[in-house]
């Protein structure tokens, strides 16, 4: 199979504008670092002022309707202006983006405006708060409580693990919250946009080995105006399951990132430069081709589902095997690169003897983090087994905004 992608002239022209103006505008020091506990204020303040020059130019969030500040591209142009963007170590969106579907599918054009249109322009900035402190993957016994208070509602509970830039500040959190304690799982929860400054919020960063990426997030009597509410008020569930369709998984990728195997290729052919060869050993030799077409097959599992999300299909199990693949996969792939460089792959980014500046200690600290992001593994084996009918239970995907006229009424 022929991996090597050939692009249009359009692509290629659109590329060179892309290119001049990244050149032009982002300085070689506001550019991403590679551990991001190094990410200053100062890069912050950059790029949030930038971003709203890339959310007018439509590059912020390439692929969203441009009636609400997306870009409106097609995916063929997409995927350069996100090769461009990586290659450049350009910062990309500070949101965490699983909260534009279930806005798009679930909001009113009012909530539209009043949310959605802010963060496509780069001017406001939402965390995702999922996990509670006792109940990480089982997102359906939330206990976190929304009480209704007149039009308000009176928000009491506590996060962990919120992803968020260690110099971020966000203007809201979105996730579930418990409505009616009464009434049965996966119908008692409401899902909110909460200000992230309003008062009685309170947001601590979390120091683990993978770094500051992750967030502490408390509650304590915090009123939300209730038209922070989207879908009804006993409908959270099935909005929070519109943005884990995306965290699944089930938009695809179809933009390959040039990361740890490229790295750990050249590497090799480095060593074999300096009259080092750990590529003449057979059993590594095993593990650099295992390494590069496991790499590949990831590769074309998530074309596979972002072709079929921008075509319309309906995706039904292909997105959360294509996620739980790669999970896998990045596992016994850090795993290579560790037999294959032996303790370089440990040489941090403060060390002049680190193979490519220290990519690939970040890259062992941070990616057994992706076994647990999206739910456990369990939770996306559970998924996968509902979907291909081998379960007690079944479930169809739920509404995106590719098939919301098809799928919503399914979900509900």
């Amino acid at each position: 199979m022929d991996f090597e992608h050939t692009y249009t002239k359009e692509q290629e022209q659109f590329r060179k504008e892309v290119r001049t103006w990244l050149e032009a505008n982002v300085p070689e020091k506001m550019k991403m670092p590679l551990d991001e506990d190094d990410f200053t204020e100062e890069m912050y303040l950059f790029w949030r002022e930038k971003h709203k020059e890339m959310a007018a130019r439509g590059w912020l969030f390439p692929t969203l309707p441009k009636q609400y500040g997306g870009g409106g591209l097609s995916p063929e142009l997409a995927i350069v202006l996100t090769d461009e963007l990586s290659r450049f170590r350009a910062q990309g969106p500070f949101t965490i983006d699983f909260i534009t579907p279930a806005i798009l599918v679930w909001a009113t054009e009012e909530q539209k405006q009043k949310f959605l249109v802010p963060i496509l322009k780069g001017e406001k900035i939402a965390w995702q708060k999922f996990t509670e402190p006792k109940s990480g993957s089982d997102l359906a016994s939330y206990q976190s409580s929304a009480v209704k208070d007149g039009d308000d509602w009176i928000m009491n509970g506590s996060n962990v693990f919120v992803s968020g830039n260690p110099a971020d500040r966000p203007d809201y959190l979105y996730g579930p919250m418990l409505t009616d304690r009464d009434a049965p799982r996966h119908r008692n929860l409401g899902y909110f946009l909460i200000p992230a400054q309003a008062p009685g919020v309170t947001i601590r960063k979390m120091n683990l080995v993978s770094g500051s990426g992750q967030n502490f997030v408390f509650m304590d009597n915090v009123r939300v105006p209730g038209d922070h509410l989207i879908g009804g008020d006993h409908q959270g569930w099935q909005v929070a399951m519109t943005s884990s369709e995306k965290e699944h998984g089930g938009e695809g990728s179809i933009f390959r990132s040039e990361g740890p195997i490229e790295n750990l290729v050249s590497y090799v052919q480095e060593r074999r430069r300096q009259g080092v060869s750990p590529g003449g050993n057979l059993v590594l030799q095993q593990k650099i081709a295992e390494a590069h077409i496991e790499e590949r097959i990831a590769d074309v599992l998530n074309k596979r589902t972002a072709w079929m999300y921008h075509a319309g299909q309906e995706i039904n199990w292909e997105g959360a095997n294509t996620q739980f693949y790669s999970r896998e996969s990045g596992l016994r792939q850090v795993g290579r690169v560790r037999d294959v460089m032996g303790m370089y792959a440990l040489l941090g980014t403060g060390d002049q003897l680190a193979p490519h500046g220290g990519r690939q200690e970040v890259n062992q600290r941070t990616s057994f983090i992706l076994q647990h992001g999206a739910g456990s593994l369990n939770i996306a084996k559970v998924v996968i087994a509902r979907r291909i009918g081998i379960s007690r239970t079944r479930e169809r995907a739920a509404a995106t905004p590719m098939t919301a006229g098809r799928t919503a009424a399914a979900t509900e």
